[in-house]
């Protein structure tokens, strides 16, 4: 007899938690649940990024920062777009010397998420101040835990746990307000590339101009050479002048002589 009880009261206990576990996993089925998204003023943070490309190599990218620190970027995804003077470029189209600028854009906005739950019933059983169990309007009942400080409207009256008596009807909603804060950025790559060395002259004739040498100083004339005598000409009159000179002396040196 003792033997055939003591199974009879596992058998009821096992029932009993059976029905326990049906309510709780039946408790999100019968509740009404909104939940609403509120979003505050968004502020917006930029930050620029200058650079200059080093070295590429596949994916791999070497670039030098406005401070002059080098730094390596691995693995560049293939759908990573640069805007370079105009033309939208890929890892594989940078070249050394080309002027990069990223431009990341911060923005933040604060955001508030209310859910509020509801749930109609009448009170079955209450085990203040920790749950109470409700037969909904579909007949089954569903068992809930009360939070701290939750209020119950029993026929318009706010009531507490304590308040509740086997037999009402009442409504419980429970409001919960959770604030979240939702950071989005943007990135945007521009750049220049290098100026190109100016293009060679065209072929055109150049003129060369050289210094002529300096011509030789030009030499003195020469002394005109003693005409000839003619050729009908004598030594007749050179003899003639040379007697006259002689005949002078002569004359001179008796004239001294006298005077002396």
């Amino acid at each position: 007899m003792k033997s055939e009880n003591r199974w009879t009261s596992l058998w009821l206990a096992l029932t009993v938690v059976a029905v326990c576990m049906v309510l709780v996993l039946g408790v999100s089925a019968q509740v009404q649940t909104q939940t609403t998204t509120t979003a505050g003023a968004a502020t917006k943070q930029v930050q620029v990024q200058r650079a200059e490309v080093v070295y590429v190599s596949g994916n791999d990218l070497v670039v030098r920062m406005e401070d002059g620190t080098i730094k390596h970027i691995a693995n560049v995804p293939e759908s990573a777009r640069a805007t370079v003077d105009g033309k939208q470029l890929g890892i594989h189209d940078l070249k050394p010397g080309m002027k990069l600028e990223r431009t990341i854009t911060t923005t933040t906005t604060p955001k508030t998420i209310t859910t509020v739950q509801s749930v109609t019933g009448k009170v079955w059983s209450v085990n203040p101040p920790l749950s109470v169990i409700l037969t909904l309007e579909d007949g089954k009942n569903q068992q809930f835990k009360i939070p701290k400080d939750q209020k119950f409207n029993v026929d318009g009256q706010m009531v507490d746990a304590w308040g509740l008596k086997k037999g009402m009807t009442v409504s419980a909603t429970k409001v919960v307000e959770v604030p979240e804060t939702v950071v989005t950025q943007q990135a945007k790559v521009t750049g220049t590339a290098p100026t190109p060395p100016p293009p060679p002259p065209p072929d055109v004739p150049i003129l060369v101009a050289t210094a002529e040498p300096t011509p030789p100083p030009a030499a003195a004339p020469a002394a005109p050479a003693p005409a000839a005598l003619p050729k009908t000409g004598s030594f007749l009159p050179l003899f003639g002048l040379l007697g006259l000179l002689s005949l002078g002396s002569s004359l001179g040196l008796s004239a001294f002589r006298r005077i002396g």
